[in-house]
């Protein structure tokens, strides 16, 4: 079981930024006072660790502390050092001609699991992701407007024979989707 700084440390790792304090009290299910002692606990287990909490009035964060800097700089400068493999280029293409897409999209034009992918291009800052309009559950993504600057590009319609791959694209997702909603037969 765990103690409830532990916990509130999983529930802020998890949780991938800012958390409402408020959110963090319920989650717990303790009082806000007994949660003013374990935020305070928390940040005195996480000194000198490369973690720390950063707060607000009203939300906490779990960050890397500030004395890691160096070490988050080398480690991000060692990833962008690479050129992007063919997995990245794929999925670039794929949301290059096909501007707003799903992962699973991607995933079944390539064949295979595109997460590594995208989330090597979302840190060099090649595409954004959006909330789904239709399905606030899933992620749309598109190229950034430095994607289209490193390309050498004004508008994603001056990509190389873009009308064709791009309704090429819609074609082969539109398809997959007429494919899943229809029932499964057995002879």
């Amino acid at each position: 079981m765990l103690t409830p700084p532990q916990a509130l440390e999983t529930i802020l790792f998890t949780s991938g930024g800012p958390l409402k304090k408020k959110k963090a009290v319920a989650l717990l299910g303790i009082t806000e006072s007994e949660f003013a002692l374990t935020l305070e606990a928390l940040t005195k287990q996480l000194e000198g660790r490369g973690l720390s909490i950063i707060e607000t009035e009203e939300e906490i964060d779990l960050r890397t502390n500030a004395s890691a800097a160096d070490i988050v700089k080398k480690a991000r400068e060692s990833e962008f050092s690479h050129d992007l493999g063919k997995a990245s280029l794929e999925t670039l293409a794929i949301i290059a001609y096909q501007n707003g897409v799903t992962r699973g999209e991607i995933d079944w034009v390539r064949g295979v699991n595109s997460s590594a992918s995208l989330r090597t291009l979302l840190l060099r800052g090649l595409i954004e992701g959006q909330t789904d309009q239709t399905d606030k559950r899933r992620i749309r993504y598109s190229l950034t407007t430095e994607a289209l600057a490193h390309l050498g590009l004004k508008k994603t319609r001056e990509l190389p024979r873009y009308e064709e791959l791009s309704s090429g694209t819609t074609t082969v997702i539109k398809t997959s989707e007429t494919d899943a909603e229809k029932p499964i037969t057995t002879n």
